[in-house]
């Protein structure tokens, strides 16, 4: 599937993930292989987001726990999704803790550089959400943009699991995606582009 897939197409996979759960609670550990590969992708992603190269760390900190706690989850696929974000949330706040660092991005300057050039607007920044240099700039948003860009289109959550992740109100949750997203338009360079075409340079009005 192209590495890290699609964001939106996750929710395409919560049948598929719903059944792997509930066999994997039965005991099939083959079933839980297919679960971990479906939810893996995105949630390493959101922790990219958060914790950046310890990523890969806290993930397995993560599956550890939701391994152990598996048999008290309740729910479908697109539950089990929030739910082990909820679980890799927490164990990225406890290792942001341990580090007394807040997440930021790196010096980013010569990225900016080496950027293609603006194409459009706001959809722009959410496809271009899977590469490692998007993630880089949704760490430098305020953490509150920062996850719910992260829930809703890295991991594919919709707004009330995204919202329960977060323990905030639904409607907080959309204006902080759209916020951050507004806000990666803008650093991706799409800001040049506006709903009315392209201006020149000295355009008389």
């Amino acid at each position: 599937m192209g590495q890290g897939g699609e964001p939106r197409r996750v929710q395409a996979y919560d049948g598929e993930l719903g059944a792997a759960v509930a066999r994997a609670q039965e005991g099939d550990e083959a079933a839980f292989a297919v679960a971990y590969r479906l939810v893996q992708p995105g949630l390493l992603g959101y922790l990219r987001g958060l914790v950046g190269e310890d990523a890969e760390d806290v993930a397995s900190d993560a599956w550890l726990e939701i391994a152990r706690d598996l048999g008290r989850f309740k729910g479908d696929g697109a539950g089990f999704r929030g739910w082990s974000a909820t679980i890799a949330r927490h164990r990225a706040l406890d290792h942001l803790r341990r580090q007394r660092v807040r997440p930021r991005s790196a010096a980013l300057e010569q990225d900016m550089l080496d950027l293609p050039g603006p194409h459009s607007t706001h959809d722009q920044a959410l496809e271009s959400l899977s590469t490692e240099y998007a993630l880089e700039l949704v760490r430098g948003l305020p953490r509150d943009q920062a996850e719910a860009v992260l829930l809703r289109v890295v991991v594919g959550l919709d707004g009330p699991a995204a919202a329960r992740v977060l323990g905030k109100r639904p409607g907080a949750v959309r204006t902080a995606a759209y916020r951050g997203l507004k806000r990666l338009a803008h650093q991706l360079g799409a800001e040049s582009v506006t709903d009315e075409g392209p201006r020149t340079l000295g355009e008389s009005t």
